[in-house]
């Protein structure tokens, strides 16, 4: 089909400029005059028609100027109307033109394309929606995540009022108790006496780091025997905490 008049397809339904059709249809009337004269055929502004404002390009004298004008949508019903009061060759003419646009717009191809057209529409609106909505969870649990304290070796150790041995001390590390020994031992913390016991140095012995308890066994021989364990009090367990971190040694859970 031959285009006779532009058609807008981008709304729920076609539509026309009034402007368009007033010239389309040759009327002698200006369309200031014309078209409030057609609206008084009944046809409501907001159901048959919008106004516009369009820049528009005329000819003054021997000069273009671009001047603001009003002019209208219309839908497809009432520009047929419109054409039928011209009582013209021209009127009949596109009249005719308007009920085969209306065929071509509600063909089933056409609804069905329009229906896709609006679910693709609309699933790329939800798809947008979700990305955003993605986006915002990501900072939401990015800033929970800064605000919620986290817990550090310093917190395990106050919330803890037992004494611990120097192995649980060094499982904090991922060592063993005979290398935590040795590290305190070269950091001139502490010192083996008789070959089995570690007890700290005197500078170090009224700082209350340690305590130690004495055990008693039955040896092989039959006699009863004692046995000095050193254990480490929280206030000590934060000093070798600090001793090590001087040396560049974190415990196992800051250095994740």
């Amino acid at each position: 089909m031959n285009e006779l008049i532009s058609i807008n397809y981008n709304n729920e339904q076609p539509t026309v400029l009034g402007r368009d059709l007033h010239e389309a249809l040759e009327v002698k009337t200006a369309y200031k005059d014309w078209f409030p004269r057609m609206c008084e055929y009944g046809f409501e502004e907001g159901k048959d028609f919008n106004p516009l404002k369009n820049e528009r390009l005329q000819i003054e004298g021997n000069r273009e100027v671009t001047r603001t004008v009003t002019d209208h949508q219309l839908t497809i019903p009432m520009a047929k109307e419109i054409c039928m009061l011209q009582r013209s060759d021209k009127g009949r003419e596109f009249r005719q033109y308007f009920i085969k646009v209306e065929e071509q717009w509600n063909t089933p191809e056409a609804v069905m394309s329009r229906a896709l057209k609006f679910a693709n529409q609309k699933l790329e609106e939800i798809k947008n929606s979700n990305i955003k909505l993605t986006e915002t969870l990501a900072v939401q649990e990015q800033q929970i995540a800064e605000l919620q304290p986290k817990a550090s070796y310093y917190d395990v150790v106050l919330n803890c009022k037992d004494l611990v041995s120097v192995t649980e001390i060094a499982k904090d590390y991922g060592r063993s108790a005979k290398w935590l020994n040795e590290k305190l031992h070269e950091l001139g913390i502490q010192f083996k006496q008789g070959g089995k016991t570690w007890l700290l140095y005197q500078k170090y012995a009224e700082k209350g780091y340690t305590s130690t308890k004495t055990q008693t066994y039955n040896g092989n021989d039959g006699e009863v025997h004692t046995k000095v364990h050193t254990y480490w009090t929280q206030k000590g367990r934060l000093f070798i905490y600090d001793k090590l971190k001087a040396e560049s040694i974190l415990p196992v859970m800051e250095k994740s």
